[in-house]
């Protein structure tokens, strides 16, 4: 799957695809996840001056593909694999960015957030893509090459959650291959988090097994 960005007002040429967040970029990244994600994240890592060099300095860029045009970071898919997934921080990392008091709260939300994967699984970790790029395809190539990660470690399906508010990202994933599985509602957490029910998404792995040596 190719992708040609002329016309999208970021600039022209294509899209290209590179495993692992390129160094230098990490800030980029974050404003990007932030981005996606900081209406679910606010709660525990507000505010978003604090957020964001946060989760900078806490990647795993081994964990994510990532979206290039003409060099600069537009899009990225994090996943968890064999335990490590694309954001990080120790509980003790929290304590000294946001103090021990309400450290100790936002370690409680983000324990919320937590999701380990089940043997011979891929759990994705988000996707993000810059605002003028949204609609172009890229996410749909950013799953692509999640899906190439997967059938390469012999994982035999991918899982994510998705929001009850982020109807968009579901029609993505629905469009991809996932499938709904279960829906966990949690109306209490509404005023607090902002949505109130998550919905499990699974794509089986086809083409599993090791595919030759791969150029990030």
């Amino acid at each position: 799957m190719a992708l040609d960005a002329a016309g999208t007002g970021t600039g022209s040429g294509p899209v290209t695809l590179r495993r692992s967040i390129p160094a230098g970029a990490e800030r980029r990244a974050a404003e990007l996840y932030w981005d996606a994600f900081g209406r679910k994240l606010g709660p525990a890592l507000n505010p978003p001056d604090k957020a964001v060099p946060f989760i900078a300095a806490h990647l795993n860029a081994d964990r994510a593909v990532c979206a290039l045009l003409g060099g600069r970071l537009v899009g990225l898919a994090g996943y968890q694999l064999d335990g490590r997934s694309l954001t990080g921080g120790s509980a003790a990392a929290v304590l000294r960015t946001y103090g021990h008091l309400r450290g100790l709260h936002r370690l409680a939300l983000l324990a919320l957030f937590e999701r380990s994967a089940d043997p011979g699984q891929l759990v994705m970790d988000g996707i993000a893509v810059d605002t003028a790029m949204r609609g172009c395809g890229v996410g749909s190539l950013l799953l692509e090459e999640v899906a190439a990660v997967a059938a390469e470690q012999n994982c035999r399906e991918i899982r994510l959650d998705v929001i009850d508010t982020n109807p968009r990202a579901r029609h993505l994933y629905e469009r991809r291959g996932f499938t709904a599985v279960r829906t966990e509602r949690t109306p209490y957490l509404r005023k607090l988090l902002g949505f109130g029910a998550v919905t499990t998404m699974r794509r089986p792995v086809e083409g599993r097994g090791p595919k030759g040596p791969h150029t990030p």
